[in-house]
């Protein structure tokens, strides 16, 4: 059975991350799951790993070397310290040489502590500058890289001459077969327009600003976590614009195969990435017209089966065209999209590329 070390920026969570959608489906190997604590005050890690899986423990490793945005700042002592609960844990489950798979270059210094028999590096986003120098050095020693868009494979290739695409992807079974209508859309005037994601600053809502202003007769339901900014206070005053909140994972199927139209709001941090968001999957697993705003000199997403906008007012259109739309060809088309994107599929092109290089 095949030993895999886990170095995560992000958390276990219940809403399963790539990372998490990728090496639970790793096969017939034994995983430990290492995160960073969320905060000085996490005591999380003195509890132990938790089994999340037959196969996957997760730890907290020790808060003294906190993460301060992306990058890790912590003394010689500190990283030590968390070096050597990692080296326990390992040393307790007779791990030994595993291979590393290490989602950030701020894991870099870690891996000088270790002896591994291969290491993997799965790339899904631009990091910021103060990491590059750090990035270029993991990238050159990893055995493979999964990078999550063409831009970010071109970025590395200089780094490595073995650099796989691998985009995010969708748990199309769950998002395909939403039939429930949850009991709280019922009160809402159709047609409904939705958008699934958390609602923060960072996110452009002009779009929903410019439906609640010209179709008063539409709804647009917002689903997800929201932070308390203008733009969200502003909007919360218009009859035809309802926040639903959070829901549990297993819930948003049902949701999203509801509204008539989804919609694909943007955040400023995106300006420069070609990264598709596992949203976007989701959305095409249901069939549902799909409108996305597209950045400043962005490529189309899926031109065929997703209306792409240019301004607000555009973006309205563009919903008035989807909602009248023919679903008869497009609909199984954008499931088609969808299905090629499990996170089964991305999983089975993982396994046999590390089976190529013997890993």
């Amino acid at each position: 059975m095949k030993q895999y070390v886990i170095l995560s920026h992000i958390p276990w969570s219940p809403v399963p991350t790539r990372t998490q959608q990728l090496v639970t489906r790793l096969g017939d190997a034994q995983v430990l799951f290492f995160h960073p604590a969320s905060g000085r005050e996490d005591r999380s890690w003195r509890e132990g790993g938790k089994l999340v899986r037959p196969s996957v423990t997760v730890f907290t490793i020790p808060p003294e070397g906190r993460f301060s945005g992306h990058a890790p700042f912590f003394s010689r002592g500190s990283l030590r310290h968390q070096v050597s609960y990692i080296e326990r844990q390992l040393a307790r489950r007779a791990f030994r040489d595993p291979i590393f798979w290490v989602t950030s270059p701020a894991f870099l210094p870690y891996l000088d502590y270790f002896s591994y028999r291969g290491l993997i590096y799965d790339c899904d986003r631009f990091w910021p500058r103060e990491l590059e120098e750090k990035e270029s050095e993991l990238a050159a020693g990893a055995d493979v890289i999964f990078a999550a868009s063409p831009l970010l494979r071109e970025r590395l290739t200089p780094c490595s001459s073995n650099v796989a695409l691998l985009p995010n992807g969708v748990n199309f079974p769950m998002y395909c077969r939403g039939e429930e209508r949850p009991s709280d859309l019922s009160r809402l005037l159709k047609p409904i327009l939705g958008w699934s994601g958390t609602i923060d600053r960072h996110l452009d809502l002009s779009p929903v600003q410019a439906i609640a202003d010209r179709r008063p007769d539409w709804t647009v339901a917002l689903l997800g976590a929201i932070e308390d900014c203008p733009a969200v206070r502003r909007l919360a005053t218009y009859s035809n614009v309802v926040f639903l909140g959070p829901r549990p994972p297993v819930d948003l199927p049902d949701y999203l195969s509801q509204f008539q139209v989804l919609l694909n709001l943007r955040r400023r941090e995106e300006a420069e990435s070609d990264v598709i968001p596992g949203r976007i999957y989701e959305y095409l697993a249901t069939g549902h017209p799909i409108v996305s705003l597209l950045l400043r000199d962005e490529v189309e997403e899926f031109p065929d089966v997703i209306y792409s906008a240019h301004s607000p007012g555009d973006f309205v259109t563009l919903c008035q065209r989807a909602l009248e739309e023919d679903p008869t060809w497009v609909a199984p088309r954008r499931r088609s999209y969808g299905a090629a994107a499990a996170w089964s599929r991305r999983a089975e092109e993982v396994r046999r590329i590390l089976s190529s290089i013997s890993l």
